[in-house]
């Protein structure tokens, strides 16, 4: 919580599947509602769009549209189902993913998909309102916590923040270690916007095959059509190919790439999906807190998706791959981490604002 704000409990028995307003700020307004699945759900509405968000199921952004665009995903849920599995309710905007472990598990592997946050079960939800040095806005929060005897015990506590007259959120997970000793952890930002055919990719890492890799192994579960290995060698030799999202392209079932980023001076990386329109999909990050940028693309008949960047702290090949790789992180005894984002959709103006800084920062080094 922060100062200059009033922040009220949201509790499940608020929840129906009548929809109602439940706070306002100016156009800001909070309203709550239940769907027929039984999850609860939050909607935050400006004056250009909405975000639906989970409060007790992961804390997940479901659903983002603004100016009457859809942001998230197309996916085989047209809405959430209450449940554990992540591939058994996957489709939404935003997913926190971590924390004892991330990724695809190997054979060897004992986490599940993408571990245990992605649809934990929040303890707590909390509206903030207020106004500071920005302007006014409504933000939603949560805490969960997770405790295993002997292992681990830690809390997780992310924000998603609106504004009037925005389409960009502020996002943010903050998880202290509770325990006496340190822990290992590992975090991924699972943002997923919806492709727009020839849209271009514009980001803050040099795109050669050395800073934009191409992961070539094909995680256990996944059977390719022929001609997918052919494609994601070529890729890999020629990274420059995927920047233009054009629909011929083979990202089915899915083609994963590491990028080595380049911060400003502000300290935030930068990545656009410009949209023929001039619109754009974006991501801000800060690979001094998130060191690893992962792009996925999925693009089949019945799910359609692009993380333009997943901002992370490893690879996503699962605990044991990145424990060898050097990639798991340890957050000491009694100390906590934050992690800041933004994403959303820029207007024309102000992509064409962001791409010259895009190019400002590439040409600095």
């Amino acid at each position: 919580m922060k100062e200059n704000e009033t922040v009220i409990a949201v509790r499940r028995e608020f929840f129906t599947e009548v929809e109602r307003a439940f706070v306002r700020q100016g156009e800001l307004v909070a309203s709550v509602f239940r769907y027929d699945t039984g999850v609860e759900a939050v909607r935050i509405s400006n004056a250009r769009g909405h975000i639906i968000v989970l409060p007790f199921q992961g804390q997940q952004v479901w659903d983002a549209r603004f100016d009457e665009r859809t942001l998230t995903m197309k996916s085989f849920f047209s809405k959430p189902i209450s449940t554990r599995q992540f591939t058994e309710t996957y489709g939404a905007f935003i997913i926190h993913c971590g924390v004892t472990a991330m990724g695809n598990p190997s054979r060897e592997d004992t986490h599940p998909l993408h571990g245990e946050l992605p649809n934990a079960p929040y303890q707590s939800a909390f509206l903030a309102l207020g106004t500071d040095e920005k302007g006014p806005f409504i933000a939603i929060e949560g805490e969960y916590r997770h405790t295993i005897a002997f292992e681990c015990d830690y809390s997780a506590h992310p924000r998603v923040t609106l504004r009037p007259g925005e389409a960009v959120l502020s996002l943010s997970m903050k998880v202290r270690n509770l325990r006496k000793v340190p822990m290992e952890l590992m975090y991924l930002a699972h943002l997923n916007f919806r492709p727009v055919d020839n849209g271009r990719l514009v980001y803050s890492a040099p795109c050669t095959p050395a800073t934009v890799r191409v992961r070539t192994v094909i995680p256990s579960g996944i059977h390719p059509e022929a001609g997918y290995e052919e494609f994601l060698r070529e890729l890999a030799a020629n990274p420059s190919l995927h920047n233009v999202l054009k629909p011929g392209l083979a990202f089915d079932p899915e083609a994963v790439l590491y990028l080595s980023y380049r911060a400003g001076g502000d300290g935030w990386a930068r990545t656009l999906m410009v949209h023929p329109d001039g619109y754009a999909s974006y991501v801000g990050h800060k690979p001094h807190q998130l060191s690893h940028g992962v792009r996925w693309i999925s693009r089949m008949p019945d799910q359609d998706a692009i993380g333009i960047i997943l901002p992370a702290t490893a690879e996503p090949d699962g605990y044991l791959a990145e424990k060898v790789k050097g990639n798991v992180k340890v957050l000491p005894a009694g100390e906590s981490v934050q992690y800041e984002m933004e994403t959303g959709l820029l207007a024309p103006g102000q992509s064409k604002t962001m791409e010259k800084e895009i190019e400002k920062i590439l040409s600095t080094r």
